[in-house]
């Protein structure tokens, strides 16, 4: 088979770049020469898959850990609507033209076939019209185009059902779209006059999904609502799980685990971790007295403090723990609804407790409870009593446990980086390029980083 330069494009954020490293590997593997561009705090980990790197350069990184620091004047707002919107436009569209400068800049030395990016970076839009290279943007949380049947997304309102349901879906497809993206659209075409583009109809969320080559969704049609409309575009790949680099180690809590009735594990992710009195506290509370083993992954934050104030022998508080040698010996998965730590708790079976509410969390937690694989709380801080309320619904109620095992049949239908390959195959075709092995005058990987 033929292989190609596959540049990969990332926002800055685990979130964005953790589900691309899987199939960056395997692309690499077959032979394809992949590269990455994303902020210099991803530098390290590209290093260690072996990659070559390109940093931003006239593009800003704006990351979770400096984004009040970069913009001082956020902390400041107040409201989720006006938060929303002004995230949409300075950390999402205001480094497209810098981004397009710095991709100009890496094609000069590396002209890569086929732009690989998250939907986050809506650059991949211009880059496609302005450079002519196919785009492959890839869904790293749930699909967020617009639908005659659904309501807005970012609301986090599952579809509604009758009459009255539709009609409320309907009412808030009218007005929502606009009051939230009316700006950041305009704003995004004054970004692109310049280039001589015509003006984008699209919401950005719509632009990544129906103007890119391909649109490859992370996660399968059965944790997705229902569209008669949905944009041909759109393939769904299966979970795209970071990569690593060895199989999953022996799970190093099993002989403490039999010991105890339950398994629960327990993680406010990477990004909204900072104030543990959200979820980890309250889910300690529920169940530090139970004959559960209770494992905390902090991510780093405030393990110390909650290993101090938690000193219970079933009460494992720790800065990592290895999900893929944890889940399959996990009766329960407390998350604020991450989409990559959700999509791998399904890979396993494993039934949830949601808690989450921004950062687009309020979406995959409302497909949790609606597809019942588990429980949404509805708020991003539950109490000690909804904690153990929701466990034990979780626990007593048979649907959760025979849904969960559905879609864990539906994950092992697809094969996530074959699937993506082909993909990247099916949209260089359409633009016609070359393979490396029949064009090679073009700069080899020597000559190139």
């Amino acid at each position: 088979m033929p292989t190609y330069r596959i540049l990969i494009a990332t926002v800055p954020a685990d979130g964005h770049f953790n589900p691309l490293t899987g199939v960056a590997m395997y692309l690499k593997q077959q032979g394809h020469d992949v590269r990455w561009y994303t902020g210099l705090n991803y530098q390290q980990r590209v290093d260690k898959m072996g990659l070559p790197f390109y940093s931003f350069r006239q593009a800003r990184a704006i990351t979770q850990d400096n984004l009040d620091e970069v913009f001082p004047e956020r902390e400041k707002i107040k409201g989720t609507i006006a938060k929303i919107k002004f995230d949409i436009r300075n950390v999402f569209l205001g480094n497209v033209p810098a981004n397009l400068e710095d991709v100009r800049q890496i094609k000069q030395s590396f002209d890569f076939d086929v732009l690989l990016c998250d939907v986050g970076f809506i650059a991949g839009h211009l880059i496609q019209e302005v450079l002519h290279k196919p785009v492959v943007a890839v869904g790293v949380a749930p699909l967020g185009e617009a639908s005659r049947d659904l309501p807005p997304t970012t609301l986090g309102l599952t579809p509604g059902r009758g009459p009255l349901g539709r009609m409320r879906d309907a009412l808030l497809r009218a007005v929502f779209p606009k009051l939230i993206f009316g700006d950041s659209l305009t704003y995004y075409n004054e970004l692109i006059r310049p280039y001589g583009l015509p003006e984008m109809p699209d919401t950005i969320l719509d632009m990544m999904i129906r103007h890119s080559a391909l649109y490859l969704q992370s996660g399968v049609p059965g944790f997705e609502y229902t569209r008669s409309d949905m944009n041909p575009n759109v393939r769904f790949v299966g979970p795209l799980l970071p990569y690593k680099k060895t199989a999953a180690p022996p799970f190093a809590y099993a002989n403490l685990a039999r010991t105890y009735e339950k398994v629960v594990l327990i993680s406010q992710g990477t990004v909204d971790n900072k104030d543990p009195e959200k979820l980890i506290v309250p889910t300690l509370e529920a169940f530090k007295d139970k004959p559960y083993l209770l494992l905390v992954a902090t991510g780093g934050m405030h393990t110390a403090a909650l290993q101090a104030r938690y000193p219970q022998i079933n009460i494992i508080v720790a800065d990592f723990i290895d999900y893929d040698a944890t889940l399959p010996h996990t009766d329960l998965f407390v998350t604020c609804g991450g989409y990559g730590s959700v999509l791998l708790s399904l890979n396993y079976g494993v039934p949830l407790l949601a808690a989450g509410k921004h950062e687009g969390k309020n979406e995959i937690v409302a497909r949790i409870g609606y597809f019942n694989v588990g429980v949404n709380l509805g708020t991003e801080t539950p109490t000690s009593k909804q904690i153990a309320a929701g466990a034990r619904e979780v626990w007593q109620n048979p649907v959760y446990k025979q849904n969960g095992a559905r879609l864990r049949q539906e994950f092992k239908q697809y094969d996530p980086n074959r699937l993506t390959e082909r993909y990247i195959r099916e949209a260089i075709a359409r633009f016609n390029i070359r393979p490396i092995e029949s064009n090679s005058s073009r700069p080899s990987l020597a000559s190139s980083v």
